[in-house]
């Protein structure tokens, strides 16, 4: 395995490459600083904004080929199984065997926090996507209940129009077109998802249902109000906040932007999984994984046992807005929110309803996700029609394959 340089941290230390820069991420990130100080170990940071790390992915390529790589890195899903073929992670094994990781950790996770039997990342949480964030008083006023189903969705969305509110908080980047599209695909069905963004049927990726699936994007298209390219995610969450904006489709990591503002769930704001998709979960994890740097492995370590310890994984997910990546983990102190995230999760797990998120890297190679992500993107942008968009996908799922 090829050792890496690490200039800029100390064999005490551990730099740390990840793109928690939200007001709410970075308060969860300072309790793992906090941790590690306590230990002695120093927290060189390198944040690089971007609420899908592609940006965070192209920083870290460009220091590993540069031959300095980080300690540490934030990372998701397929982006940590590539890196692990490329032999430049770091070995966990002896802190994954002394603390009993094995019986810990879901093996949705293990799939991607080991490499050929070995731990080399040490998973923080577990994120799902398929949430829906909803100011109370907005939807108060509309006079209709919760939403169950696509129907009832669009009546909520229509009457949030009528009260003069942009009724959909939503930033127009890639990454977040492809939340919307993973919860829109998830609610035409389990089967659909899987065969489609697990499995990557073409027949069923050009299909009427995709068709329909795109149909209901351009629904939800009509909702955004006219500024939302470009927008962060956590802006978005803010116009909910204030009740600009009705409702934001995003996983729960927007739920720490609530937190952090003083809002309490069922008081301030609702939150519910997406329309048609009660019962099943899309899932990312966010995981630590460790470079095979030449010098700071006691640091590493260090690190990734800090960001495996329960009360740790309770504290964090706490203030993050996910739950944690240990199945042992109490929801004692979580809110109404992270209990129902705890609940659905576990039920998800058990009944085999819970699904890799392809727009967080979780269901298909990066390849592939950029080429959903690219046809998404247009079609939200009025490039395609459905019918168009469909036809699009298979090509450019079979082009990036």
């Amino acid at each position: 395995m090829l050792a890496l340089s690490s200039s800029t941290a100390l064999a005490d230390d551990v730099e740390v490459l990840h793109w928690w820069t939200s007001g709410g991420e970075a308060a969860a990130l300072n309790v793992l600083k906090e941790d590690l100080a306590e230990q002695g170990i120093g927290w060189f940071d390198m944040p690089v904004a971007g609420g899908g790390g592609e940006g965070a992915m192209t920083a870290l390529r460009a220091r590993v080929t540069a031959g300095n790589a980080p300690t540490a890195v934030q990372m998701l899903g397929f982006d940590i199984i590539d890196w692990a073929n490329e032999g430049v992670l770091g070995n966990l094994d002896e802190v994954a065997m002394a603390e009993g990781w094995d019986a810990v950790v879901p093996e949705a996770l293990q799939f991607f926090s080991k490499h050929e039997g070995h731990w080399i990342a040490a998973p923080v949480n577990v994120h799902s996507t398929n949430w829906v964030w909803m100011n109370k008083s907005a939807l108060a006023d509309t006079g209709l209940a919760e939403p169950t189903n696509w129907e009832e969705l669009v009546a909520v969305l229509d009457a949030m129009k009528e009260n003069g509110i942009t009724p959909l908080g939503h930033g127009g980047q890639a990454w977040q077109d492809a939340t919307l599209f993973d919860s829109v695909v998830l609610s035409l069905g389990d089967d659909f998802y899987k065969t489609t963004m697990i499995d990557l049927n073409m027949d069923a990726l050009g299909g009427e249902k995709m068709v329909q699936a795109f149909e209901r994007m351009a629904t939800l298209r009509s909702y955004v109000d006219d500024n939302f390219s470009g927008r962060d995610w956590n802006l978005a969450s803010t116009m909910v906040l204030n009740g600009t904006a009705g409702m934001q489709i995003m996983g729960d990591w927007a739920k720490g932007e609530f937190l952090r503002a003083g809002k309490v769930p069922g008081e301030d704001f609702v939150c519910i999984r997406f329309p048609g998709t009660q019962g099943a979960v899309t899932f990312n994890s966010d995981q630590f994984v460790m470079f095979d740097v030449d010098h700071g492995k006691d640091a590493q370590k260090a690190m990734a046992a800090a960001v495996m310890n329960p009360v740790f994984q309770s504290a964090f997910n706490v203030v993050k807005g996910s739950v944690p990546a240990r199945t042992d983990v109490s929801n004692a102190d979580f809110d109404a929110c992270g209990q129902k995230g705890m609940a659905d999760l576990a039920d998800a797990g058990s009944n085999g309803r819970l699904f890799g998120s392809m727009a967080h890297g979780h269901s298909v190679p990066a390849s592939v996700k950029n080429a959903i992500y690219d046809v998404v993107t247009a079609h939200f942008n009025g490039e395609y029609d459905a019918q168009t968009a469909a036809s699009e996908l298979v090509n450019a799922v079979e082009s990036a394959m």
